[in-house]
C-alpha cells in the first residue's frame, strides 16, 4: 500500500473511531438526561401569596423560582430556607414543605434547577451545576426585603441534597443545611443505574464514569457528600426513609460517620425516596433543627 493510500486509510479509520466515539458520548448523555416536568401547580393553590422570579445563574442562564414570604416580613427580617428539588424534579414537587415552613414562620425559595422545571436549559445538568444554582440562588435571596441575610438555610433533595451540601461547604455564609436523601458518592449512584440498565462496569462501566467526570469537571471524589460534609462548618440534618430503595439508608449512614467536626444529626424518617408525605408528619423535628441552627444569627442573642 502506497503512503497516499495508507493516510487516506488511517484518515478513515481514525474519521470511523471518532464518529463512534461521538456516538457513544451521545448515548450517554442522552441516557443521563434528566426529564423535565413541567409543573403541576403553585403555591397559590395552597393558599399562600408568592412572587415568581428569574434569578441569574452561571452560564448566562436564568433560574425560575417561587419566593413566598414569611408572615410577617413587613415587620422583620426573617429567616428563610431555599428549597432544592432533585433529578428529574421540580419546584412543584416540593412544595408539601411550603406550608408547614410558612406556619413556622420562615420565608421560602423553591426553584428550579437548569434543565428542569421552568428554569433555561443548559448543555447538561450535574450536581456541580445544581450546586452553582444554588449558590446564585442563595446569593439572590441574602438581598431580598424582608429577608435575615445571615439565617438562611438549604434544603435539597436527593442530587438537591448533594447539591446544597457542596454549595454549603463553599458558601460560609450558609447558616444551616437540610439534606433528604443524599447519596453518599456519585460513584456509587452512577453503579446502581449502570447496573439497572444491565452494563457491565468493566470496561464501559468505567468508561462511562470517566467521561462523565470529565464532562462535569469534577472528580466525584471530591464533590460526594462523603467528602463534602466534613468540610461544612454550620449545622446539618440528614433526613433518610427507612424504606428507600432509590439511595439505601445506610448511604445516610456512611455520610453521618464521615462528618468529622461539622455538628450533623441524622433523622430517619418511614416512608422511600420520593415520599414527602412521610416528611411532613416530622416537619416540627426539621422545624426545631431549623429553629436552633438559625437562631444565632437573631437580632440581640
Amino acid at each position: 500500500m502506497g503512503a497516499p493510500r495508507l493516510i487516506t486509510a488511517f484518515t478513515a479509520g481514525a474519521a470511523t473511531l471518532a464518529g463512534g466515539r461521538a456516538l457513544v458520548h451521545w448515548g450517554i448523555r442522552k441516557g443521563l438526561a434528566a426529564p423535565r416536568v413541567a409543573h403541576h401547580t403553585d403555591p397559590g393553590a395552597l393558599g399562600l401569596g408568592f412572587d415568581t422570579v428569574r434569578i441569574a445563574t452561571a452560564n448566562g442562564r436564568t433560574l425560575h423560582a417561587w419566593f413566598i414570604p414569611a408572615p410577617d416580613a413587613a415587620a422583620v427580617a426573617a429567616p428563610a430556607v431555599l428549597v432544592v428539588h432533585g433529578w428529574g424534579g421540580n419546584a412543584a414537587l416540593m412544595l408539601p414543605l411550603a406550608r408547614p415552613l410558612h406556619d413556622a414562620g420562615f420565608a421560602t425559595l423553591f426553584v428550579d434547577a437548569r434543565c428542569h422545571g421552568a428554569s433555561d436549559d443548559d448543555s447538561f445538568a450535574s450536581l456541580p451545576r445544581f450546586a452553582e444554582d444554588a449558590e446564585h440562588a442563595f446569593a439572590w435571596l441574602a438581598t431580598r426585603a424582608g429577608v435575615d441575610p445571615a439565617r438562611i438555610a438549604l434544603l435539597g433533595h436527593s442530587v438537591g441534597a448533594g447539591a446544597v451540601l457542596l454549595a454549603a461547604a463553599r458558601t460560609p455564609r450558609v447558616a444551616a443545611v437540610v439534606s433528604v436523601a443524599a447519596f453518599s458518592h456519585p460513584a456509587a449512584m452512577m453503579r446502581r443505574w449502570l447496573a439497572a440498565r444491565r452494563i457491565p462496569e468493566k470496561p464501559l462501566g468505567r468508561y462511562i464514569l470517566g467521561y462523565v467526570e470529565k464532562t462535569i469537571g469534577h472528580r466525584f471524589d471530591d464533590i460526594a457528600p462523603v467528602a463534602t460534609i466534613a468540610r461544612i462548618r454550620r449545622p446539618v440534618l440528614l433526613v433518610h426513609g427507612e424504606d428507600d430503595e432509590v439511595v439505601p439508608i445506610d448511604e445516610a449512614r456512611q455520610i453521618f460517620a464521615a462528618r468529622g467536626d461539622t455538628p450533623v444529626e441524622l433523622m430517619t424518617v418511614s416512608g422511600d425516596h420520593e415520599s414527602f408525605a412521610e416528611l411532613e408528619h416530622h416537619m416540627g423535628r426539621l422545624v426545631e433543627f431549623l429553629d436552633r441552627a438559625l437562631a444565632a444569627g437573631r437580632p440581640g442573642l
